[in-house]
């Protein structure tokens, strides 16, 4: 009987061996090793790269974020920006553009361009004649046009989803060019030509001439709007200063250029830093009379100007280079309305820009009820778009959004175009959380911007360490100061709360909405 006993003792202990062998052991190595991969968000998130899925917009299931298979100590070193763009969610496919999909044609834009390249070197001409006539002295550089130059790339890059592709190689190259290519020409922008030197003194908020804007022609025949220095990078605006009277700050549009990036918006013109000699790169090549005449010398000996328009017209308000040399901001400009037409639309929740007035939104808290059952916000993506918009600038303390742009070629569901930032990165240890109103008074977000803002919160991928590589890539660095970039993690945080905020009292269902996109399914086959 005891033999018996130790007989079945046995092999039921070789039983479990082997079971535990060859049938647990390999189950949970196969857990562990599909650990690295899996997607912490379930099935339903299958339009990432390496799960066999489709492309952006049809981003669903739940809120979580897709693993990386390289996810390891969150301090490991390396790249952080590089390890972001490598992560799936930067890497998820886009739709195959049509030509409906692209703002412009090659052809009709390069045949375009050729002809405005001959007309201004024959300007340059006749121009050249007059000057050394009337004994003015003109630095002339030659125009150097290629179809294949980085500013012309970019234009034809523009599609209805973005204005670049993530891996678009024209930007990186269209921001050296910025940075080093030769000016030939420079001058006032089309909207400080359209004040034409007459302000109206009593509006609270000042024309686009306050700021000192100029348009610089480059070698290559692209463009760049460049906006001076006015602050230094620790100045913090004063709290008695309104926001719509603040300076615009040009390292503000650097890092604005920046953040969307790596917020993969996209939205953003490529925008750059520059050490410009405003006599050499300005003054001397400038055929507007008017620009010429605003130009003085200061008691410290060097090269200053001012803005045209009456109010600021004093020697108080003019930025001045060192002796020459003033750095500013670069951003590329987009293609002419005559090509690709834009339209600008009121913000819903525009502020009143007055000292003591309120808009509807800031006192209704039930406003947003009203927009979602208004054109073009009652359908499709546009108030989607708002709300990204709105995290961009309270990312980046922005409370200057009063208009938005997009093209009309796209039709409604074009993308909005984040311009004009300049105004951001203004306190550090302010979150204004009015900026968040169409986030918090709507209580809807994108999956795909949720995803990333995630993403972005975690050690591994801190915003603050992103942007402080990113940043450090730009000719002016440091761009922004260690407080500003510390706020921009404190901010996220704060984003993420009012989602979170959000899906407790309403459910994620309502709260986090799969990213629109028109269909791309072919049309059903007709039955008889």
């Amino acid at each position: 009987m005891r033999r018996d006993r130790i007989l079945l003792a046995t092999t039921l202990m070789v039983v479990f061996t082997a079971d535990l062998y060859f049938v647990l052991l390999p189950k949970l190595q196969d857990f562990r090793r599909g650990q690295g991969s899996r997607c912490s968000c379930g099935q339903a998130n299958s339009s990432l790269p390496g799960q066999g899925g489709l492309a952006s917009p049809w981003l669903s299931g739940s809120t979580g974020y897709p693993r990386d298979s390289t996810e390891g100590d969150p301090e490991d070193g390396g790249s952080k920006l590089g390890r972001l763009f490598a992560h799936p969610l930067y890497n998820i496919q886009t739709p195959t553009l049509g030509p409906e999909e692209r703002l412009l044609q090659a052809g009709k834009l390069i045949d375009y361009y050729d002809k405005k390249v001959s007309r201004w070197e024959r300007h340059m001409v006749l121009y050249n004649e007059a000057a050394g006539a009337s004994n003015v002295t003109m630095t002339q550089q030659k125009v150097n046009f290629d179809p294949e130059v980085s500013w012309l790339k970019f234009h034809l890059g523009i599609n209805r989803y973005s204005l670049y592709s993530r891996d678009d190689p024209a930007v990186e190259q269209l921001l050296r060019d910025m940075h080093t290519l030769p000016i030939i020409s420079t001058d006032y922008t089309q909207d400080e030509k359209a004040l034409k030197g007459v302000c109206d003194c009593e509006q609270v908020v000042k024309p686009s001439g306050h700021h000192l804007k100029l348009a610089l022609k480059m070698k290559d025949f692209g463009k760049a709007m460049f906006k001076p220095m006015r602050q230094q990078r620790d100045e913090v605006p004063s709290e008695d200063v309104f926001y719509f009277v603040d300076f615009q700050r040009h390292n503000a549009e650097i890092a604005a250029f920046h953040l969307d990036r790596i917020l993969d918006f996209r939205r953003v013109p490529p925008a750059v830093g520059r050490l410009v000699n405003i006599t050499g790169e300005v003054l001397h090549i400038t055929h507007n009379q008017d620009l010429r005449n605003v130009f003085f010398t200061s008691p410290a000996k060097n090269t200053c100007f001012f803005s045209k328009c009456l109010y600021v017209c004093k020697t108080e308000y003019a930025v001045c280079g060192r002796p020459d040399a003033l750095e500013g901001s670069l951003s590329a400009y987009l293609p002419r309305l005559s090509q690709a037409p834009r339209v600008s639309i009121p913000s819903p929740w525009i502020r009143s820009y007055t000292f003591d007035g309120r808009r509807d939104w800031e006192v209704n808290p039930f406003y947003c009820d009203t927009i979602k059952q208004t054109y073009p916000y009652n359908s499709g993506n546009r108030l989607l778009n708002i709300i990204d918009m709105s995290v961009f600038d309270f990312l980046m303390g922005n409370m200057d959004r009063h208009h938005y742009e997009l093209f009309t070629n796209f039709g409604d569901e074009g993308f909005l175009l984040h311009l004009d930032n300049a105004r951001g990165f203004g306190r550090p240890s302010e979150d204004v959380m009015s900026i968040l109103a169409p986030l918090t008074q709507c209580c809807v977000i994108k999956r795909s911007t949720l995803l990333r803002l995630r993403l972005l919160s975690r050690p591994r991928y801190r915003l603050s360490d992103v942007m402080r590589e990113s940043l450090g890539g730009d000719p002016l660095r440091p761009i922004l100061t260690e407080p500003h970039l510390l706020a921009l993690d404190r901010r996220l945080r704060r984003v993420l709360e009012e989602v979170e905020r959000c899906v407790m009292q309403l459910g994620e269902e309502q709260v986090v909405t799969a990213d629109f996109a028109r269909s791309t399914d072919p049309p059903p086959a007709a039955t008889t």
